[in-house]
């Protein structure tokens, strides 16, 4: 029994610990205006005929997936697909990572197939990847806006990207869960302006 309420207590206390950060976070207006300039900023490229790209690590890697197929499919309504891709072909990956190294995977792909006027979202929990760094770099050479959703300090990313997110905990598993609400907080952002404003 006391084996019982002891791992109680600390499934309590991760929920507590999640519930805290996504308080904290809400309660800073710097944040909500952050995301909701991210959500203008993508919503201009998409309208000028431009995209999405999204990249990152791991878990973040699938945080940009998620990103992406929520605009090519759908969210809430039925409307046409959305111009966003995550960088996660795996033969390109593990290609760019063979010839080059890892910290070129998302740079590489960014210089064949990114436009002037696309968007990257830039996801990394530390904020230090430096495939992630990379991009961004090759991403402002590029003409493209910078979006970071980030974690601990923001990271060297912090200061690349033109709008960072900035999720402050050391935990990587809270700052992801962090960063899956704000992607369907911006999707949904998203859908609704241009399609269901009125």
């Amino acid at each position: 029994m006391n084996l019982i309420n002891e791992d109680i207590l600390i499934i309590k206390n991760s929920f507590y610990v999640a519930w805290k950060l996504l308080e904290d976070f809400f309660n800073d207006e710097e944040n909500l205006l952050a995301v909701e300039k991210a959500i203008a900023t993508m919503c201009f490229s998409i309208k000028e005929g431009r995209k999405v790209i999204s990249c990152g690590n791991g878990g973040s890697m699938c945080d940009a997936i998620h990103f992406a197929e929520e605009l090519t499919g759908r969210f809430h309504k039925d409307r046409p697909a959305l111009p966003a891709i995550a960088i996660s072909d795996p033969a390109h990956l593990s290609c760019t990572s063979n010839d080059y190294g890892y910290e070129h995977v998302f740079a590489r792909w960014l210089e064949a197939l990114a436009s002037s006027g696309d968007v990257l979202l830039a996801i990394s929990t530390s904020g230090n990847s430096k495939n992630v760094i990379r991009a961004v770099e090759v991403a402002k050479k590029k003409g493209l806006k910078t979006i970071g959703l980030l974690g601990k300090n923001g990271g060297e990313l912090k200061g690349l990207v033109d709008i960072p997110i900035v999720i402050k905990s050391d935990l990587a598993e809270r700052v992801q869960e962090m960063h899956i609400k704000i992607i369907h907080v911006m999707v949904e952002g998203i859908e609704r302006e241009i399609f269901f404003r009125d």
